[in-house]
């Protein structure tokens, strides 16, 4: 064992034995553990059989290897040491003449390679970086392998009981063929949840298709999920297939299905009766086996009761109904989550940043999310790089400044207006929040648009009676 403390451990795989004793003595001078091999096929066996000189394979680091070498080529090594042990970085040394087949080789797993004659402050450089990654990988490996273990499914993260229930019923339903309906606020994570039921199920090596229903215009949304014919309308210069055909044999998710047009309800409601698809511009239907996942943020009983949504629809969708709960209804998940993130961030972003504040904590968690766990993780992602700290401290929160309730209050009563006057701050100021789009600024008032316009009139009426 070295009398220093090694920064990391080095795998040297090289024929020719002046040039491995040189890049070994340089190691050992910057403190690196090293295990050498003169041939290629024996570095493999013993990391097969978990028998290197300086440990076992969780210890190396990386691995530096010639391209060169006779019975078992450094291209043929880092193929079969890929397929073995992927998170290891390979170094490959090349002549200038090879420099094609070491391209070739960092195509299939090599981290980066390195011309001959060479520059050992250059070598040096490019080990330190494979080094870094390879820690990266463990630490993101580890930090999943924890989060999988204790509490999440898939990508979807929570330990509160409101989150286990959804994890449970995530096991249960995963195995069915019956459809799904998941309803939460946006933000929730309602396609994760379609994913994580997708992959758990019998299904989840076939495909798994999502669309929103709202992000396409309704001329086109038939044609984009039954398909087309050549001719069928101007522009379809060719056969199409729809996206029930593309996730045959999977799932087909369909985010924001309560904004779907009543004449396509029809259709599709037709197609989860007789399980077949007519493409459009042709009377030919085609069976399709896809199971239905479906999702809104909207109340579709009241969509039911106000005729947007067809009643007979929403109970074929809903055969197993998902509520998701909402960032506010589950905040002892934050921290959780906020640490998740953090971790995620910092490692995407090379950043020193390592935790919270207790008192920062105590602000992400009695803030109100209205945006939910989208919105924790832009925030989060957004500290990482702004920060200059290495603890996030409150004044580290951007939306203490922008989104505080309280502010808002004592900013906007500060001239003790009428009701009336802060009223109409308050939805000038959810307008602004939201670009001007009134009919969210309408759904998040919890008004409709005619009584937004009527409101916003109203405003500037008085506005222009006081200049």
């Amino acid at each position: 064992m070295s009398q220093f403390q090694k920064i990391g451990h080095v795998v040297l795989v090289d024929d020719d034995k002046e040039m491995r004793e040189m890049l070994r003595d340089f190691l050992l001078e910057l403190k690196y553990q090293v295990s050498e091999f003169d041939r290629a096929a024996q570095a493999f066996t013993a990391f097969q059989e978990n028998t290197l000189p300086g440990g076992g394979v969780s210890t190396v680091d990386a691995v530096v290897t010639d391209l060169k070498m006779p019975e078992m080529d450094g291209l043929e090594f880092t193929q079969r040491l890929g397929r073995f042990a992927p998170d290891i970085p390979v170094i490959l040394i090349t002549a200038f003449g090879t420099i094609e087949s070491a391209i070739e080789a960092t195509k299939h797993g090599a981290q980066t390679y390195i011309v001959k004659p060479l520059k050992l402050n250059e070598f040096e450089v490019s080990l330190r970086k494979a080094i870094e990654l390879r820690r990266l990988r463990s630490e993101n490996s580890l930090l999943k392998k924890e989060i999988k273990r204790n509490w999440s499914r898939g990508e979807i993260i929570g330990k509160s009981r409101a989150m286990n229930e959804v994890f449970d019923l995530i096991t249960r339903v995963s195995k069915a063929s019956a459809n799904v309906f998941i309803s939460g606020e946006s933000g929730t994570g309602k396609e994760m949840i379609a994913r994580a039921i997708h992959e758990n199920g019998p299904r989840a090596g076939r495909p798994f298709v999502a669309i929103n229903c709202t992000a396409i215009p309704y001329n086109l949304l038939e044609s984009e999920l039954f398909g087309h014919v050549k001719g069928s309308f101007t522009g379809a210069i060719g056969d199409k297939k729809g996206l029930f055909e593309e996730a045959q044999g999977g799932t087909l998710f369909l985010d924001e299905i309560g904004d779907l047009d009543m004449a396509l309800q029809a259709k599709l409601l037709r197609v989860l009766q007789e399980r077949k698809i007519k493409p459009v511009g042709t009377t030919k239907y085609k069976e399709i086996d896809v199971r239905i996942i479906s999702a809104t943020h909207k109340d579709l009983k009241k969509s039911i009761q106000e005729e947007g949504f067809r009643e007979d629809l929403f109970y074929r969708l809903s055969v197993i109904p998902i509520e998701v709960p909402s960032l506010r209804e589950r905040k002892e998940d934050i921290p959780v989550l906020a640490d998740y993130f953090l971790k995620k961030y910092t490692s995407l972003n090379n950043s020193k940043v390592e935790g919270f504040s207790s008192e920062a904590l105590q602000v992400l968690m009695s803030a109100r999310w209205e945006g939910n766990v989208r919105e924790l993780e832009n925030l989060i992602e957004r500290i990482v790089v702004l920060t200059k700290n290495e603890t996030i401290q409150v004044e580290d929160i951007p939306f203490l400044k922008e989104n505080n309730v309280e502010s808002f209050y004592n900013q906007a009563s500060a001239d003790w207006p009428t009701i009336d006057q802060l009223v109409n701050r308050y939805i000038e100021k959810v307008l602004k929040k939201v670009g001007g789009k009134k009919e969210k600024a309408a759904q998040i008032l919890g008004i409709n648009r005619r009584t937004l316009y009527r409101k916003e009139l109203s405003a500037n009426n008085e506005n222009y009676q006081q200049h």
